[in-house]
């Protein structure tokens, strides 16, 4: 990487926090570990890393809640660590504006793959995110209206700016819910099944658990209109045209 990322990473147990710090420091990555939340969120105000990792049980402030606070301040992306796949705290923590999740115990390799998988969607260079979804060149030329503006009813996507209206109104996406709709805005009408938008929007190639697909497009929903993406069962979700 041409700038060394800054991590801020959050995690109370002690062996954990420190064989995870030399890890990642040996990629490459600058990191400030904290052990507790109350700590992470002043360290995250202070430093404005480029990404955050948080444990989910951390004492003082829990990462689910220092997740809400940090997506009320910045969009910055979020990383949660939980020790149960199918806990109920992953939800929670994608629903309280989180970007992805890995399972502890995590492999330093796969915790480095996310990590960069995170940072490109991002554009972390420029700290801007989204930068454009991987298909959308085609349907902008077809569709688009001056500058690179798509309208779909009350909706308007400026597909160069990055900015979104609805009913002339700006619309705040973190940059993983602006790639999501640029998935969804190249091709409306078609149905993108969870497996292609993983591999789209967040990079998974390999697959990935289809819940991180199913909260952000619930968040997604909730921001630009509930039927705007309507589910076709079985087969994942398309944009109302």
């Amino acid at each position: 990487m041409a700038e060394q990322t800054h991590v801020l990473f959050v995690e109370d147990d002690d062996v954990i926090r420190e064989a995870t710090q030399l890890a990642l420091e040996r990629d490459g990555f600058v990191v400030t570990a904290m052990p507790d939340g109350l700590s992470g969120l002043d360290s995250f105000r202070a430093d404005r890393p480029d990404i955050a990792l948080l444990d989910v049980m951390v004492p003082g402030l829990d990462g689910v809640s220092l997740c809400r606070r940090i997506r009320d301040e910045s969009t910055v992306p979020v990383i949660m660590l939980s020790a149960r796949a199918d806990s109920i705290d992953v939800v929670l923590g994608l629903e309280a504006g989180a970007d992805d999740y890995v399972t502890k115990p995590f492999d330093g390799a796969v915790l480095v793959a996310r990590i960069r998988a995170v940072l490109r969607r991002f554009g972390h260079a420029s700290g801007t995110g989204a930068t454009g979804a991987g298909h959308q060149d085609g349907a902008v030329g077809a569709q688009a209206g001056v500058g690179g503006v798509l309208t779909f009813g009350d909706l308007e996507i400026d597909t160069v700016g990055m900015e979104v209206l609805r009913l002339g109104r700006p619309v705040a996406l973190t940059p993983t819910e602006m790639r999501l709709l640029l998935e969804f805005s190249a091709a409306p009408g078609t149905v993108l099944s969870r497996d292609k938008l993983l591999d789209r929007v967040w990079d998974y190639g390999w697959g990935g658990d289809t819940r991180v697909v199913d909260v952000h497009v619930q968040r997604l929903r909730a921001k630009i209109g509930q039927d705007r993406i309507e589910t076709v069962r079985g087969f994942g979700y398309k944009l109302r045209a």
